[in-house]
């Protein structure tokens, strides 16, 4: 096996939705068999609305405060914290603090797929070329 070095600074950054940053950085596009891996940075208002992964995701605050919610329940995350989503529960975040959120997400499955209650919204993924 080759040890694979990804430079994040060499990794774009996308313009996700209005108001919001991605940066991916692991999945199948480079190499993760098992992980993906981004960091978002959402201006105030902004996040992820409402969706569903197949996979456990872990959305960790980096730097900011953001509203994150699983089904009905709300809690407010600051830098430092995290919490644990079980795969197919509805969930999102919104950063409701005055700063830009730095959020990273961990999905255990090295291809991004999610289902949106808002059916305008862009599915993505990251696959090989």
């Amino acid at each position: 096996m080759t040890l694979k070095i990804v430079d994040l600074e060499q990794q774009p950054r996308e313009e996700w939705r209005a108001g919001v940053l991605t940066r991916m950085r692991t999945s199948a596009i480079n190499g993760a068999a098992q992980l993906c891996t981004f960091e978002q940075w959402c201006e105030p208002g902004h996040g992820a609305p409402t969706h569903l992964h197949a996979v456990e995701e872990v959305l960790h605050v980096i730097e900011g405060q953001a509203d994150v919610w699983i089904d009905d329940q709300h809690a407010t995350l600051t830098g430092g914290q995290l919490t644990i989503v079980p795969a197919g529960r509805k969930h999102g975040f919104l950063n409701n603090g005055a700063g830009t959120l730095h959020i990273q997400s961990t999905l255990g499955s090295p291809v991004f797929e999610a289902a949106y209650d808002d059916k305008r919204e862009t599915p993505r993924r990251w696959l090989p070329g």
